[in-house]
C-alpha cells in the first residue's frame, strides 16, 4: 500500500539554494510584480541553512549581479576584496616561476573576491524579503513525473526519522510532494535528481560526457605580520607542482577580509594514476616553499571539498523539458577557462525566470514554450563565453606537448583549435591499472606532515567542515555491488575510493589477513560526489541523506 503524503502546490518550485536558483527566484518575483501577477514560489535546499553547502572563496564577475541588483553594494552585498591584482606562477618541486604571458581569460580586472557562502546567504535574505518561501534542510529525493514519464510535476522531499535498517522511528515524518507548474533544477554539479531525469528523459543524449574537477579548499587566518597581507596582490594562481603537466588542475590563493585567505587545489578527475590522492596533493601544494612562505604562521579555520562541472559547452544538457528547466552548474555552465561560474549560473537563472513568465502568460508549461529559455541562453553572453571555451577542458586533458599545441591553437582561433569538437572521456574511464600489487612505500603522508593547526589530516578537515549527519539513518552512499570492491576493484586499482574521497568515507579493512571488506563512514561525507564521478566501475550512487552535511560559513 502506498503511503499517503501531504501535497503542496506552487506556481514555481526551485530545487537547490545556490546562486543560480536564488537569482532566478528573485528575478521571477520582480518580473511578476512589474506585470501585476501574484505567484507562489518555493525554494528547497538540502543544506541546513542557505549557504551552508556553498563552498569557496570565489572570484565574482559582477556582470549578472549588476543586471539583477544594480544597487547591490547599497543592498549590503558581502564583498571581500573589490579589486583583483593577479599573479600567475608555474611551480616546480622547489621553485616558482612567474608566467611571462598571462592569457586574457585569466585576467580578473573588474572582478571581486567573495565568500560564496556569505554571498549565497545574502541572496537568500533578499529572496525572503520578496516573500519567496525558502525551506532549508529539505532535500529533494525523488522527481515526480506524470504517468508517461514525459512531464515533470515536481519533487518529493526526503523522509525524516527512518533508522539505518529502514524502520520508522517515533519521530518519523514522511516527505512532502511539492507540485509546481514549473520546476527549476539548480542542484549544482552531478545532481542526483538531474541524473534521474537524464536516465528517464534523455536530456544528456548526444552530448559529450560531463567531466568534473574536485577542489580541496581552506580558509586560513594569517598573522597580522604576514607579508602577503601587506602586499597589493589579491589573487594567486598556480599550475605545475604537485600535479605536473599531465594532470589537469592547479592551485589558488585569494585574499579575504580579517587577515584571512582562501586557498585550494583543484584536481581534474580525468587523472590516470589510481594512487593519486587529491587531499595529499593539496598538502604537498601547501608545503611548496613559495606557498609555505605565504601561509607561514597561519591557522586553518575551515576546510571543505567540492566538485566543479568542467565540461562546458559540449556537455550542456537539453535545458528545458515539459514542466522543468535546468540552470547553473547542473547544466554544466561553469566557464572552466575563466575559473568562474557564479555569473553564468546567475544569468542562466534569470533567463529561466523570463521563460517562466512567458509560460505563465500563455498558461503553457510544455517544452515548446519553455524552450525559449534555451534559445535565450544561446543569444546571451553565456553562450559567447562558453563557446569560446568549448574545447578548453578537452585540451587540458591532453598530455605533454600535445596539450600546449591544442591550447595555443584554441587561443589563436577563438576556441576552435585543431579539431572542433575535441573529444573527451568520462572521468570514470581514465584510471590505469596498477602495475604492482601494492602501493609503493611513502605514498601516504606521515604523522609529522600534520601539525593540527596549519597542516591538518583528513579527519580534522572533516571536523573543520562542520559536517554533521544523523547517525541512525539509511546510508546515503549506495555501493551497488560490494563484491566488485573486494575483487576487481581491489585487484586492478587497490580501491581508489579510499584515496579520491576527501572525507575518509571509504575504508578497506582486513587487507593483512586476506579477508578484505569495504567499510563506509557516511557521517564523514562532504557531499562533493567525487565518489560517484570517479569510481571506475560506476558502482557508487550518491543520494541525499536525511539532512545535515557541511556547514560552510566563511568559505
Amino acid at each position: 500500500m502506498n503511503e499517503s503524503r501531504e501535497e503542496m502546490e506552487f506556481d514555481v518550485l526551485f530545487v537547490g539554494g545556490g546562486p543560480a536558483n536564488l537569482a532566478s527566484a528573485i528575478h521571477l518575483v520582480n518580473l511578476a510584480g512589474k506585470k501585476g501577477k501574484e505567484i507562489e514560489v518555493c525554494l528547497i535546499e538540502k543544506g541546513d541553512t542557505i549557504g551552508s553547502h556553498s563552498l569557496s572563496g570565489a572570484i565574482l564577475d559582477p556582470l549578472a549581479l549588476k543586471e539583477l541588483i544594480p544597487n547591490y553594494l547599497e543592498k549590503g552585498c558581502p564583498v571581500e576584496e573589490t579589486e583583483c591584482k593577479d599573479e600567475f606562477y608555474f611551480l616546480t618541486r622547489k621553485k616558482n616561476i612567474t608566467v611571462p604571458f598571462t592569457p586574457k581569460y585569466m585576467h580578473n580586472h573588474g572582478c571581486f573576491i567573495i565568500s560564496l557562502s556569505k554571498f549565497t546567504r545574502w541572496l537568500g535574505e533578499l529572496a525572503e524579503e520578496l516573500g519567496i518561501n525558502i525551506f532549508p534542510g529539505f532535500p529533494g529525493t525523488k522527481v515526480l513525473y506524470d504517468s508517461g514519464k514525459s512531464r515533470i510535476l515536481g519533487v518529493r522531499t526526503g523522509d525524516k526519522g527512518v533508522d539505518k535498517n529502514g524502520n520508522k522511528k517515533p519521530n518519523y515524518e514522511p516527505g512532502i510532494d511539492l507540485l509546481a507548474r514549473a520546476t527549476v533544477f539548480g542542484e549544482g554539479p552531478k545532481g542526483s535528481l538531474i541524473r534521474d531525469i537524464g536516465q528517464k528523459m534523455g536530456i544528456f543524449s548526444g552530448k559529450m560526457p560531463q567531466v568534473f574537477e574536485t577542489a580541496i579548499k581552506e580558509v586560513i587566518e594569517l598573522p597580522e605580520t604576514s607579508a602577503f597581507l601587506s602586499s597589493d596582490t589579491t589573487v594567486v594562481h598556480t599550475f605545475g607542482y604537485p600535479l605536473g603537466l599531465d594532470t589537469k588542475g592547479g592551485g589558488f590563493i585569494y585574499k579575504m577580509k580579517d587577515n584571512m585567505i582562501s586557498i585550494g587545489l583543484v584536481v581534474g578527475l580525468d587523472y590516470e594514476d589510481p594512487l593519486l590522492e587529491p587531499y595529499n596533493a593539496f598538502i604537498q601544494f601547501k608545503r611548496h616553499p613559495f606557498i609555505a612562505e605565504i601561509i607561514e604562521g597561519g591557522k586553518v579555520l575551515q576546510q571543505g571539498a567540492k566538485t566543479l562541472s568542467a565540461g562546458g559547452y559540449y556537455t550542456m544538457p537539453q535545458l528545458a523539458v515539459d514542466g522543468a528547466l535546468f540552470v547553473g552548474d547542473s547544466a554544466s555552465m561553469l566557464n572552466i577557462q575563466r575559473l568562474k561560474g557564479v555569473h553564468t549560473a546567475m544569468k542562466s537563472g534569470m533567463l529561466a525566470a523570463e521563460a517562466i513568465i512567458t509560460a505563465l502568460e500563455q498558461n503553457d508549461f510544455t517544452q515548446k514554450t519553455l524552450q525559449v529559455y534555451e534559445s535565450d541562453v544561446k543569444k546571451s553572453w553565456i553562450n559567447d563565453e562558453l563557446y569560446e571555451a568549448r574545447n578548453f577542458s578537452q585540451a587540458l586533458s591532453k598530455k605533454g606537448a600535445l596539450k600546449l599545441i591544442h591550447l595555443g591553437a584554441q587561443y589563436i582561433t577563438g576556441g576552435r583549435g585543431i579539431k572542433d569538437p575535441l573529444s573527451i572521456e568520462a572521468d570514470s574511464s581514465t584510471l590505469k591499472k596498477l602495475a604492482k600489487k601494492k602501493a609503493p612505500e611513502g605514498s601516504e603522508p606521515s604523522a609529522q606532515d600534520f601539525d593540527g593547526k596549519l597542516y591538518v589530516d583528513k579527519l580534522t578537515g572533516v571536523f573543520l567542515s562542520g559536517t554533521q549527519h544523523e547517525e541512525d539513518q539509511p546510508c546515503h552512499i549506495i555501493v551497488n555491488d560490494m563484491d566488485i570492491c573486494v575483487t576487481k576493484c581491489f585487484e586492478l586499482y587497490r580501491n581508489p575510493c579510499t584515496r579520491f574521497c576527501p572525507g575518509d568515507v571509504y575504508e578497506i579493512e582486513g587487507e593483512d589477513s586476506g579477508k578484505i571488506r569495504l567499510k563506509l563512514n557516511p557521517s564523514n561525507c562532504l557531499h562533493c560526489k567525487t565518489c560517484e564521478i570517479k569510481d571506475p566501475f560506476n558502482n557508487i550512487t550518491w543520494t541525499c541523506p536525511e539532512g545535515g552535511g557541511p556547514n560552510y560559513s566563511i568559505v
